[in-house]
Order: C-alpha cells, then structure tokens, then sequence
C-alpha cells in the first residue's frame, strides 16, 4: 500500500472509531482487528503502520474529533509526511485545502481538564509496559525473566516483569505453559493488598475475566475458598480456560443479576474473610491503553458511575465478616471515584476502618493509595483496604 493509501485506511478506521466511540459501540483494537480480517491484501508492515497513525491521531486529540479525516488532517498539520499522502490520487485522502480545520491537539476532554493532576497528563498518553505476573505455584521470577529477553523485574509488586510493549508473549514458552499471566504491575498489587492466604473464604465481587481472581488464588495457595462473580457472562466464562491453563482449580464463578447481586451471595452474607470490589469505572487511569475512552466519558456517566460503586460498597460490606477485609479499587485518577468514595463509604460504614497496605508505591489519600502512571510507571489506580471490626 502506498502512503496515501495508508492514510485513506487510516481514516476510515477513525470514522469508525469515533461513531462508536458517540454510541457506546465497539473499541478501536476490535475495530481495528475486523477491518483488517476483510483486507487480507493488507500486509503486516501496512497494518502496523495503519494502525500507528491512527493511534498517534487518537493520542493527540482529547475532545471527540468530528470525524475521522479531521483526527488525520489535524496529526498532518503537525507532520509533513503524513500531510503529503493526501495527494488526491485514487485510493488516497483529497488534498487538505488552505482552510480546513483539523482535531485540535489536547490531552484531556476540556470538562475534566481541571480534576486531573497536571503532572499524569503526559503519562496519561505514553505508550504502556507489558507487565507480567508469575504464577510462582509453577516457576519463581527469576527463572521466568531468564527465558524472556528484555524481561526486568516490575518495581513494586514482587512476582512481577516487565517488558517492551509490543513483545508478542502468547507465542513464548512461558505462556504456553501457563507460567504467566498479562496483568500490569498496578493491578498485581491491587490482589496483594487482599493479603489473600490458604483457607480464607475470598469474594472477587466484579471479577470480570478473572485477573485478579487469578491472583488471589495464587496467593491462597489453590486452597481454601474463592469465588468469582460478575454481571456479564461473556466475561465471567474467560476465567475457567485462563484458569485451567494457570493449573488453579476449584474457583467458584457466580452469575450476577445487576441491582439484585444478594439474590445470589446471599449465603456468604457476614462469612467472607476478603472481598474484593474492584468495581466498574471511568477507565481514566488506563487511557494509556485505551486512548479513546476520554471520548466516551461524559458528566452523567460518571454520577452513574459513582453511584454503582458506593451501592457495590455497600453491597460488599454485608458480605465481610467480623474481621475481614474489604478491598475497593478503581481504575481512576479521580477522586469522586477514589478517595472521596472512601470518605463517603466510612461516613456510612463505621464497622470499617482503613488500613495500611502491604506495599510501597503510590501516594497516600485519605486511607487509601492512589497509584499513577506519572508517580509509579503502572496503570493509575485508587485502591483501600478496609478492616471490618
């Protein structure tokens, strides 16, 4: 495919890309990866470079662009090369005229431009790490990192590495053999401040695919109790094949009804040594990965979003029994999310009581630890640990 050619595919995607974006549709990389599967002329090399500039489009423009020639025709006016593929000829985008106007550059949507600390905006958009957790019933750090060139050891979470984005790890023996798992660095030490051991009862409330369960289960030795559950079922039925090729046994899944969870915990009311609500957010704390998610969040979304996670709170502090722990996680920098969440929930709650984490990274906000691209190098992350008395 010529540059322009390139330029063209690039713009169609991010047509895309933006109408789903407005209408809660698919993500890019699923946009993206169908494009593709119905161009097979395309070759590797195009549809790295296609999906490149499409990336380098969405990272520069912070408000919805209003289509996906004015992301291209903004990245152009930056970048000479790009603006000399739209040269008009068959397959490529029609020259850029005098006056038309592109995407202007920004990081943050102008509403959330103030919640945010001004100094995560430009980690907010650099590229992510592939960070690693060692499933160490099966193989310790070391040994692992030995087999993967480039592999470090992640800072902070002690079963951790770290390699460059992009290395392609579903193909290495690691992964084949269920040695490893995806998981960034601040998600591993989400599962650690559960202080999960062997022979507790631990509720994964919003478990999804099962990372963090996966953790847990990790942590508690394949022993004792651990359950699972979750509102969608596509994403609850991704945990028993991960599971299965990690060699953990026995995780219990539970389907949840959404605003009638209790209809199916209800036996564990008061009996859970850890529950862990790693509840549904804004996502701001994993734009890196997920660039056009600034796109898709709105004010009204994220009273409803605040409003979920305090009613999962809630829900969860039923499930904790006298002297267990509660610990809520969000994926967010801000701090109706996180810290003012917390304040609001032991306003409610005075059974509960922060307490301190078994890790070092992040800076301390009102009992919990606020964890960020800019201050830790992992996805930003609010996390608390609370003890029921």
């Amino acid at each position: 495919m010529t540059p322009g050619a390139r330029a063209q595919a690039a713009i169609e995607l991010l047509d895309e890309i933006v109408r789903a974006a407005r209408e809660g549709g698919a993500a890019a990389d699923t946009l993206i990866a169908r494009y593709f599967k119905t161009r097979r002329y395309a070759g590797s090399k195009d549809r790295r470079a296609i999906r490149e500039l499409i990336y380098r489009a969405i990272r520069r423009a912070g408000e919805v662009p209003a289509s996906g020639r004015a992301a291209l025709v903004g990245l152009a006016r930056e970048d000479a090369v790009l603006a000399a593929a739209f040269d008009g000829a068959p397959h490529t985008p029609a020259p850029i005229a005098a006056d038309e106007e592109g995407s202007p550059a920004g990081v943050l949507p102008r509403w959330l431009a103030d919640r945010i600390d001004p100094s995560e905006h430009a980690a907010l958009l650099e590229r992510a790490p592939l960070d690693l957790r060692v499933n160490r019933r099966r193989a310790d750090r070391d040994a692992v990192a030995a087999l993967l060139p480039g592999a470090e050891p992640t800072p902070f979470a002690p079963h951790g590495l770290r390699l460059p984005e992009g290395t392609p790890i579903e193909a290495s023996t690691p992964w084949v053999e269920g040695l490893i798992e995806i998981q960034d660095e601040g998600s591993q030490l989400i599962a650690l401040a559960g202080k999960a051991t062997g022979g507790m009862t631990a509720l994964d409330l919003c478990a999804g695919a099962g990372g963090k369960t996966l953790a847990l289960a990790d942590d508690m030795g394949n022993g004792g109790r651990l359950i699972a559950s979750d509102t969608n079922r596509a994403r609850l039925d991704r945990l028993a094949p991960r599971a299965q090729r990690s060699g953990f046994a026995g995780i219990e899944t539970r389907l949840l009804d959404p605003g009638r969870e209790m209809a199916a915990l209800g036996d564990l009311r008061d009996g859970c040594d850890l529950v862990l609500v790693d509840a549904p957010c804004s996502g701001t704390g994993t734009w890196r990965r997920n660039p056009e998610a600034r796109w898709r969040l709105s004010p009204d979304r994220l009273a409803k979003l605040v409003e979920t996670q305090a009613r999962l709170l809630d829900l969860a502090a039923d499930l904790v029994r006298p002297g267990g722990a509660l610990v809520y996680a969000v994926c967010s920098l801000l701090d109706e999310e996180g810290a003012g969440q917390l304040r609001a929930f032991l306003g409610r709650q005075s059974s509960f009581a922060a307490a301190q984490l078994p890790f070092s990274a992040g800076r301390y906000q009102d009992g919990g630890t606020l964890l960020s691209p800019g201050h830790d190098g992992t996805d930003g992350f609010f996390v608390a640990r609370l003890v029921r008395a």
